[in-house]
């Protein structure tokens, strides 16, 4: 299995560690492959090393050298396991290069990706939006660098990487890296900042991008590029209010990536690149929380990492709470509240799809064994987010916010676990009464499944309107309705209204209530991809024939899962008739893969 320092990697950390990696790849379409080599260079910790261990999964080794003297090295590659296949190099004077700075071995493995490989996303012109030229995205996280690169994936052993990348004629390549010009069609790169595999990142296609500010870009395709640009021009307001609140951001840029319709997520934190769904494109801005979120990982994640995925919590805990911090600075404190009782959601509705007692309903799971990818759910994100508004409650918001900026200038180009955690945080706060921290039942919050350890009590002002509106439905069945009633109300008190009537299962509407609610409120009209999810999500429930074709039409316009599972599993005979759908349309989503993920 996995190595003692992570669960997740083969890697050999404990005797030596990947350092930097330089990146000469060709990129090709037609055999929807990558080729060509990295060199590795290490750090070795033990002088008796011998060998250096990295992950693969499904790639074709032809060669490994040693660059310091040119010698070609012996190899073999282990048998091929969920988590990869381990790379094992030879190299008897390994130990040698121990403490020796101007000195260290740098590793040429050449290689050929699988036409498979789980990182990388090859779009026929057909699924992007201007329909001439393929596509190509990749994605690292969790444990999917290894099928792209063969490396030490694992989040301890940070890099700094640079990179040459060949791309077919009129194609523009993009990383997450600064961009460091082009000859021709090969783009070059450079990563400064040492950060985990999983950030790497590579883009090609038709790309074009426009300023949304004095560090940003939006790069898109040229049919997508006027709507990105309007719909994120408040990026450099959100990132200075980052600052504000966490200390200065460590790169020189921030861009964003609006990616074609197939991508999985709602965003991707790539370092200098956050890739992003078109489905956050609503044509009012009104899903700029996940902009937020993604930019508030600059810190939290990219910068302080977590050490194993086990506490993936350090990383997305982090970025939720930190991400209503910044909310409530913009919008308000009830804002920031609102979106806190919302949270709950999301954290309840991971707890009843694991069961109460599971181990991926801890915030530290136990991943032995385990695809962190199987694990993935809002548990780290919400409850995680929760224990660090809990702890704010105890010593106060200025003091925590304080000790957040100190935490973020300690651990930061470092990864950090749990233990850290808690020891910078009882270190800076040894002022405050014992009394207190008395109150903070460590091993509760941190080792026990299910709900938190301290339920939070939020203001849900904000959401008590909705919940009214949505009992008055539930009562008159929308009798009473008029536009007056949602005025002034948010785009997320919406979804709060759609979300309550979707969960208020003794009442099922016909079919001419559902018109009401979807004229008078104009929702059938929205733009808003979480407000559509939401209203299709009702409309099956209910079985509101004039729904479902609008639905399914969302649903094969785009691969984001937060949508696509969730819908395909409201309703069993409709999930039949998108399975034959999907068959016709060619889309590739096996209907049982597609109810794998849960993401945001």
């Amino acid at each position: 299995s996995g190595s003692m320092s992570d669960p997740s990697s083969f890697a050999n950390l404990e005797e030596v560690s990947q350092v930097h990696v330089s990146f000469a790849i060709t990129v090709s379409f037609e055999q929807k492959v990558f080729s060509g080599h990295v060199d590795i260079t290490a750090v070795v910790h033990s002088e008796a090393a011998k060998t250096f261990v990295l992950d693969t999964k499904e790639l074709t080794i032809h060669s490994v050298t040693l660059v310091n003297t040119g010698a070609p090295l012996e190899f073999k590659l282990g048998e091929p396991t969920a988590l990869g296949t381990p790379l094992v190099i030879q190299y008897e004077g390994l130990g040698s290069h121990k403490g020796k700075d101007d000195d260290k071995p740098v590793f040429r493995v050449a290689y050929t990706t699988s036409t498979e490989a789980s990182a990388i996303q090859w779009l026929p012109p057909s699924q992007t939006a201007g329909k001439i030229h393929p596509y190509m995205f990749t994605q690292c996280q969790a444990i999917h660098a290894r099928s792209m690169f063969p490396c030490q994936d694992s989040c301890a052993a940070k890099i700094t990487y640079d990179a040459k990348i060949t791309v077919p004629e009129g194609l523009v390549a993009l990383m997450s890296a600064t961009r460091k010009g082009n000859e021709g069609s090969t783009f070059n790169f450079a990563q400064e900042v040492p950060i985990p595999s999983y950030l790497v990142a590579l883009a090609c296609g038709n790309l074009v991008s426009s300023d949304i500010g004095p560090r940003s870009k939006v790069w898109s395709e040229p049919e997508q590029i006027e709507a990105g640009a309007y719909e994120f021009a408040d990026t450099e307001k959100y990132l200075k209010t980052t600052e504000d609140l966490l200390g200065p951001y460590a790169w020189e840029n921030y861009d964003i990536l609006l990616l074609p319709p197939s991508f999985p997520y709602g965003g991707m934190e790539n370092p200098q690149l956050t890739f992003v769904t078109p489905t956050l494109v609503a044509g009012d801005r009104s899903l700029g929380n996940v902009v937020i979120h993604e930019i508030i990982h600059s810190w939290c994640g990219n910068l302080v990492t977590n050490r194993t995925w086990e506490h993936f919590w350090l990383n997305e805990g982090f970025t939720v709470f930190n991400e209503r911090k910044v909310i409530g600075r913009l919008e308000g404190e009830k804002s920031r509240q609102l979106h806190s009782v919302l949270g709950l959601t999301r954290m309840n509705d991971a707890i009843d799809l694991f069961g109460a007692e599971h181990n991926f309903t801890k915030l530290i799971p136990d991943l032995t064994g385990v695809d962190p990818d199987d694990a993935f759910s809002g548990i780290p994100y919400e409850k995680g987010s929760n224990f660090l508004y809990f702890l704010e409650s105890l010593v106060g918001a200025e003091k925590f916010e304080n000790f957040m900026r100190a935490w973020m200038k300690e651990f930061a180009y470092k990864t950090v676990t749990s233990d850290d955690f808690k020891s910078f945080f009882l270190n800076f706060h040894a002022d405050v009464e014992s009394s207190v921290l008395e109150k903070i039942d460590w091993h509760a919050w941190l080792y026990t499944p299910g709900q938190p350890a301290v339920p939070n009590k939020f203001d849900s002002s904000l959401a008590e309107v909705y919940y009214q509106l949505a009992n008055r439905w539930v009562e008159d069945g929308g009798e009473s309705a008029t536009a007056a009633d949602i005025e002034g109300w948010s785009p997320k008190q919406v979804m709060g209204l759609l979300g309550a009537l979707v969960d208020a299962k003794e009442k099922i509407f016909n079919p001419q209530q559902l018109k009401k609610l979807g004229e008078v409120y104009n929702i059938s009209q929205s733009k808003n991809s979480e407000i559509q999810f939401l209203w299709y999500k009702l409309g099956i429930r209910c079985e509101y024939e004039e729904i479902l074709e609008n639905a399914l039409t969302f649903l094969t316009s785009q691969g984001r899962m937060k949508f696509v599972r969730p819908l395909f599993k409201t309703h069993k005979s409709f999930y039949h008739v998108i399975c034959a759908r999907l068959v016709e349309k060619d889309l590739h989503l096996k209907c049982e893969e597609a109810t794998k993920f849960t993401c945001c």
